[in-house]
């Protein structure tokens, strides 16, 4: 492959430190390159020497005659007097650009809902970002820069953007290299990887999830260098007290063991333990949002709502910006009463959000952290184990020097952590996170992953970051056209919902342009399986307002062979409704047996088993029914 651009010995340096030190790495024609690594290690500044906007301390650049870098940094420019058609495709003649399949392609994925006609001052922070990203990708580049080119983008514009990049850098064309915290995306669109990290670049061969198990690899190799070095100084202190050391043997290295130790692995959360520990909390009465419309003054948002929140349950929460998912949440909360219908909560129910604005440290700006922490109490219980706060401080990134540091003087990253934790500390037990992610680097949102594991009890969480939905949560719901929807198939289901409501819409803005707000495909809001504990007919989440599935989509199959699947798919629906209340008195039933009593706990965790593995099964029937009368 052709080499494009590449570095030798650069090195940056900082007032206190060596950001970067010797790095000579290069990009080749094919290469999809994603940058990984904590925050302040160096990645943008990386990006910037590679673009050439930024000059390095020593060491140089250099690019072949003739290629061409495209770059999107983190910083979007509304310049005066200037419309989003003008900056986008410049003076360029309508017929001209209106007739390019990629630019029309561009304008779809990234510009729906958004006037060409607009004045670039005046469009808010997240349509700025994706304007300045559409004039980027619709420009001819031989290699391509991306700096967080998934910031305000929903799942289904990050998903377009993957498969976007996808089609545009096959591996004989181009160059891409991106930085961004999306793992998913990193997955879906990058061959190799660059960890950044103590002055140095690190390559890895593969997408994120190959960078992960080699990253073990690396470290369980350090950690036996370690062993091995204190061994050899344990045996050298021996010999200087008593003789010569004995010979020992050099391990050889073996390629499968971080495939051994992932083998060794249990799985990320214990959910009978979890389950277990939030009914008692609970009981089995948590909250149940009953045929409710919601919205504001006399504005409605949602409508006919009808979604169950067990003790345990885990769930992700869906949609396009606008559709009402802070509208969801806020009913969840108790912040928006309902129009219609009620909202039901147990008695010990106690909820906290983490919000995007981290409403909970305003209070605490001008306060050191380790003050702000000092007001709660010694202990908190994560899962089966009792942690203090400064414990939680080291799981979530922070050292002893930021406990001396104002709270208003932590970066993003570090008080969006630091919210998260102090809401933890309140001890609620239903916990709602709104766009957890934000300003946080892999490392970071690894650790925050695996502290909510621990979190016993309901769960709800609305973010575009997929690989975060389907890490943390075992249920995802959309919020689609004024409806809630439970949503089997996760967040592929999701976009294909998505999909089918903009196609038959039909509404193209823009010349062109994607239009966010299309009515929902004949039947869509029935193309999802019943809310637990909701009734088919109930018009509430995931079921149609006249139950089953829409007769508009049967005239696909033959009458015959559309009744058939039509009266399968109801009974599927009430099988899986039996199920579900079937599971929730298992539930109950372990959380109150007798703990000491092994022999029947295991009994009732095999039943439980067994009916989720009925569960599962029915609900990929379900999928299979929906999709062949759809």
């Amino acid at each position: 492959m052709a080499h494009l651009l590449g570095t030798q010995s650069l090195h940056v340096a900082l007032p206190d430190r060596v950001l970067l030190d010797d790095i000579t790495v290069g990009i080749d024609e094919g290469d999809r390159i994603g940058v990984v690594g904590r925050n302040g290690d160096g990645k943008s500044t990386l990006l910037r020497l590679l673009a050439r906007t930024q000059e390095p301390d020593d060491g140089r650049v250099t690019v072949r005659g003739g290629v061409r870098v495209g770059v999107l940094s983190q910083q979007d420019e509304a310049t005066a007097d200037t419309t989003v058609r003008h900056r986008v495709v410049g003076d360029r003649p309508e017929f001209e650009w209106a007739s390019d399949p990629r630019i029309r392609d561009v304008l779809a994925g990234l510009l729906g809902g958004i006037d060409l006609e607009a004045p670039l001052t005046g469009l808010s922070g997240g349509q700025l970002r994706r304007v300045h990203l559409a004039e980027l990708l619709v420009g001819e580049w031989d290699v391509l820069l991306l700096d967080e080119p998934t910031n305000h983008l929903d799942v289904e514009g990050i998903a377009w953007l993957a498969e976007h990049l996808r089609r545009r850098w096959n591996p004989k064309d181009g160059g891409l290299v991106v930085i961004t915290h999306d793992r998913w995306f990193l997955d879906a669109v990058c061959t190799r990887m660059w960890e950044v990290h103590d002055g140095l670049v690190e390559p890895f061969e593969g997408g994120y999830a190959a960078y992960v198990l080699q990253r073990v690899e690396r470290d369980r190799q350090a950690a036996a260098i370690e062993s091995k070095r204190q061994n050899l100084m344990r045996k050298e202190l021996a010999w200087l007290r008593r003789g010569a050391p004995a010979r020992t043997s050099k391990p050889k290295f073996r390629i499968d063991a971080a495939n051994e130790l992932i083998a060794g692995e249990p799985p990320v959360r214990d959910s009978v333990a979890l389950t277990q520990l939030a009914t008692s909390r609970l009981g089995r009465d948590v909250i149940d949002v009953l045929d409710v419309d919601a919205g504001y003054g006399d504005g409605t948002v949602l409508h006919d709502v009808t979604l169950h929140v067990g003790p345990a349950d885990r769930i992700g929460v869906l949609g396009p910006n606008g559709a009402g998912k802070s509208t969801l949440l806020g009913l969840i909360t108790g912040d928006v009463p309902p129009q219609a219908g009620r909202v039901k909560k147990g008695k010990t129910v106690t909820v906290r959000q983490v919000t995007q604005r981290l409403e909970g440290l305003q209070e605490h700006l001008d306060s050191r952290v380790s003050d702000v922490v000092g007001r709660y109490r010694t202990t908190f219980r994560a899962g089966k184990d009792e942690v203090t706060p400064g414990q939680l401080l080291e799981r979530l990134g922070f050292t002893a020097a930021h406990l001396k540091v104002k709270v208003g003087a932590l970066s993003g990253g570090q008080q969006r952590r630091l919210d998260l934790l102090l809401t933890l500390l309140d001890e609620p037990n239903v916990l709602v996170l709104d766009e957890p992610t934000n300003d946080m680097d892999t490392d970071m949102l690894a650790a925050m992953e695996d502290l909510l594991d621990t979190w016993p009890g309901p769960l709800l969480v609305v973010s575009h970051d997929r690989y975060l939905l389907e890490r943390v949560t075992d249920i995802q719901y959309a919020v689609l056209d004024g409806t809630v929807q439970h949503v089997p198939g996760g967040v592929e289901q999701y976009l294909q919902l998505r999909a089918a409501s903009e196609a038959a819409g039909g509404a193209r803005a823009g010349g062109g342009a994607r239009a966010t707000g299309g009515g929902s495909a004949p039947g869509a809001a029935a193309t999802a399986a019943p809310a637990r504990g909701a009734a088919p007919s109930s018009g509430g989440a995931g079921s149609s307002s006249g139950g089953g599935t829409s007769a508009a989509v049967a005239p696909a199959l033959s009458g015959a062979e559309a009744h058939a699947a039509q009266k399968e798919l109801g009974a599927v629906e009430r099988r899986m409704q039996k199920l579900e209340r079937q599971t929730a008195t298992l539930h109950s039933t372990l959380a109150e047996h007798d703990q000491s009593d092994y022999v029947g706990l295991a009994e009732i965790t095999a039943q439980l088993r067994e009916v989720e593995t009925e569960i599962e099964g029915l609900e990929e029937r379900w999928l299979e029914l929906s999709e062949l009368l759809g």
